[in-house]
Parts: structure tokens; sequence; C-alpha cells
């Protein structure tokens, strides 16, 4: 579908004229919605993990069964990222998001009705199935909207909203579980989707189509590497994602995302449990130190991305830059298995927090993603590269179920995720080399 929308009056203006006129900052605004979007897309995956301590035992489920309800998420959401960054390049990201914030927003209406495994497993497939057009969206987004300097930052921000969704409404959701039963959490979050989806469709635009966006702002991004004028595109070409494929760039982006997500599908799906089963702590204190590393991973997020739009701006080579925070972060991870031979209820949720904290400064992958993308792929290089991650998605949830159906303790399970993140390490660090825009015809 290629887009005919007329740019507003002046966008047309050369660099001269829009060099002498104070740059809008339309962008910001975009930014903030994107993030709004970010936020619920994770509460609405995250929401299972509150409920999950209270409706396993209504409905009689066991860890190996709850752990195969997680993955089908995981399970339906990588293998459709693809098709969904498709999706993105091909409706552009406003009409893409819109839908899939609607229709994941029903599935998740509708896994509130849940009375079986069943049910409650094909609901977690369709919030995957219609989630997976969202992330390459924000990427397409972010992309053209913002110029390379400040890229970092604006991936930071959005990839921000995976982690504060917890601590900001973990409390509220626990206690709608807890007074209300299980189901109305569902019902509120979906409820919420709905409203959010409508939203995004009135208010955003991509940047010259945006009425709001002066002249001088499109000039500013567009000098600045940001993709102002690209196009959604007619048709798409399978010989191209395979093309990526082969890029050792793409690869090592791919395995370095898949072990350092594990981190974050742990925190997203069995958190809870470890906190109310594997350590007995009490309501009150699991509502107050959920919190803890959710906030430690969001500092995490923006600290990387400040770090590496500042050393560009320094001087620095934009490689160097974004590599550094993905080779740290995936290093640091793994201080995961520390929680192993504490006893201190203080000293295990401080550990979790450095580690969740690193996993977010690793999670600035994405603004690598965006560096290198073919500039007519950019929703199909996020789709694989989002793919690869989310396999972690099913890989995850069913290992570390059938560790604590084996063996009752999540022992060997957070041995398991410290092993995985130090892979991440070896692949940024030994197989990623040095981050370049791939040129395809």
């Amino acid at each position: 579908m290629t887009d005919t929308t007329t740019a507003p009056p002046g966008c047309d203006a050369t660099s001269a004229a829009a060099s002498r006129t104070k740059p809008t900052h339309i962008r910001y605004c975009i930014l903030l919605l994107i993030l709004i979007a970010t936020i619920l897309n994770f509460v609405d995956r995250t929401n299972l993990g509150i409920a999950a301590p209270f409706l396993t035992k209504e409905l009689g489920l066991d860890k190996a069964r709850m752990g195969e309800i997680f993955a089908a998420f995981g399970l339906a959401y990588a293998f459709c990222l693809v098709p969904g960054g498709i999706i993105a390049d091909v409706l552009g990201s406003r009409l893409a998001y819109a839908l899939a914030l609607i229709t994941w927003s029903l599935a998740t209406v509708v896994q509130g009705f849940a009375n079986s495994f069943h049910v409650l497993f094909g609901s977690r497939l369709s919030i995957g199935f219609f989630e997976s057009p969202a992330f390459p969206s924000n990427a397409r987004a972010v992309t053209m909207w913002f110029p390379m300097k400040e890229r970092g930052f604006a991936t930071s921000v959005y990839i921000m909203g995976q982690y504060i969704g917890t601590p900001l409404f973990a409390g509220a959701l626990l206690w709608l579980a807890n007074d209300f039963g299980w189901r109305s959490v569902f019902f509120v979050t979906g409820g919420v989707g709905l409203i959010i989806g409508a939203l995004w469709w009135m208010l955003y635009r991509d940047p010259n189509q945006h009425p709001a966006a002066n002249a001088a702002e499109l000039e500013l991004i567009r000098s600045g590497g940001g993709l102002v004028g690209k196009k959604t595109q007619d048709h798409f070409d399978w010989h191209k994602a395979l093309e990526l494929l082969k890029n050792r760039q793409i690869l090592a982006l791919c395995l370095g995302k898949f072990f350092n997500n594990t981190i974050l599908v742990f925190f997203t799906t069995w958190f809870m449990t470890y906190l109310i089963e594997g350590r007995h702590m009490t309501m009150i204190k699991v509502g107050i130190f959920q919190a803890l590393p959710f906030l430690g991973a969001t500092a995490g997020i923006l600290l990387a991305g400040a770090l590496a739009d500042f050393f560009i701006r320094r001087g620095y080579s934009m490689s160097s830059a974004r590599k550094a925070p993905l080779i740290i972060g995936t290093v640091l991870g793994s201080a995961i298995v520390l929680v192993n031979f504490v006893e201190s209820d203080a000293v295990v949720i401080a550990i979790l927090t450095v580690s969740f904290f690193a996993q977010g400064v690793a999670s600035s992958s994405w603004a690598a993603v965006s560096e290198i993308a073919p500039r007519q792929y950019i929703g199909l290089t996020s789709g694989i590269t989002s793919l690869a991650a989310n396999l972690a998605g099913i890989t995850t949830p069913l290992v570390i179920g059938y560790i604590l159906q084996a063996t009752g303790q999540f022992y060997w399970a957070l041995n398991f995720i410290g092993i995985v993140s130090l892979c991440g390490a070896l692949s940024y660090s030994l197989l990623l080399g040095k981050l370049s825009r791939i040129e395809m015809g």
C-alpha cells in the first residue's frame, strides 16, 4: 500500500528556510504515545503472572501446565513477529498498531472468562498473535521520527514501557485479584487497551503527515538520519528476509537478544511465583519488593540509551557506543545466580534488581537494530530480531516450569538463566562485529 497522504503545508520548505524557523517538538509527543502503548503491551503480558497464584488454585493447574500457558503467548508472538514486521512496513505504524492494540485487548478480555487450561492456552495464543506488530511498529516510528543522535534515548524511553508497567500497576492488579477475583485483572486491562487503541488511531501520524510538525523539525530529523519521507511498501519479497538472515550483524543480534530476553521473561512470568512460593514472602512484602527489580531495569535502559547518545555526540563511533551496553549488560545479568546463596529477602531483591538493571542496559540492542536495518525494511528487520528475542518467551517458561515440577525449587532455574545471559555476552563480543546500516536493493 503506497502512502499517498499529502504532506502538511511547509514540509517542502528548503533546508535553509527550515533552519531559520525554530523546530517544533512533536516527536516527543509521539514518543509519549509510543511509551503508553508499550506499557499496556507489557501489562497485558505480565497480568497472567500476577493472576497466576490465584487462578492455579481455582482451575487446578500444576507448575508444568502453568509453564505451558505462559509459553503459549511466546509461541504465537515469536512466530508471528516476522509477519508482524511486514504488516508494519505495509500498513504503516498508525494502522498496524491501532489494529494490534484493539485485537489483543479483546483477547485479554476473553482471557477473563477462562474456565479451563484449554481456554487460557487459546487466549494467550491469541494475545501473542495480535501483539506481534507492536514492536516492529515502534521501531519503524522511532526510526522515522528521531535523528540518530536522539535515537538511543527515544528507544530507551519506549523500551522502558516494558519495565515500568509492573511497578506502576502490579499493586493495583494484585489488589483486584485478591479482592475482586483474578478475572477482574483481565477485564480491567483489556478495557483500558480498547481505549488506548482508539487514542492511537486518532493521535499518531508519520512525520511528513503530521499537521503539527513544522518544516524545521522535519529537516532536523531528516538531516540527522531520520527516515522522514519513507513510504510504506507496495509488496513484500520473501527473498529479502532470507538475505537478512545471512547477515552477520543480524545473526549476532538475534542470538544476543534471545539470551538477554531470558531474564525479562522470567520476571514477566515466574517472578511473582518465586517470591510467593519460592521465598515464602507475604503479600505485603511482595507488593513492595516486586517493584524494585523493574525500577532497576527502567534505570538500566534509560542509562544505556543516554550514555550511548552522549558518546556519539562526543565523537565516538556509533558502533562502539551501541555495542558497549550490550556486552556489559549481558555479563552483569548473570549475577542472578547469586540469589541461590543468600537467605535475606532484602539481599535477594537487591541481587535481582542488579540483574534486571543489567538486562535493561542490554535491551538497548533495539537501538542497534534501528541503526543497521535496511531503510526500506525496518519493520521486517525488527520482526526478525524480535522473533529471536521472543523465542525465549517459549523456552524460558517451559524450562523453568519443568525444572520446578521435577525439583520443587528454583535453584537450577536461576542457574539456567545466569548461564544463558553469559552466552549473550559471547554473541555480542565475539560475533557482532562493527555496526553499520545494511544496504539492500
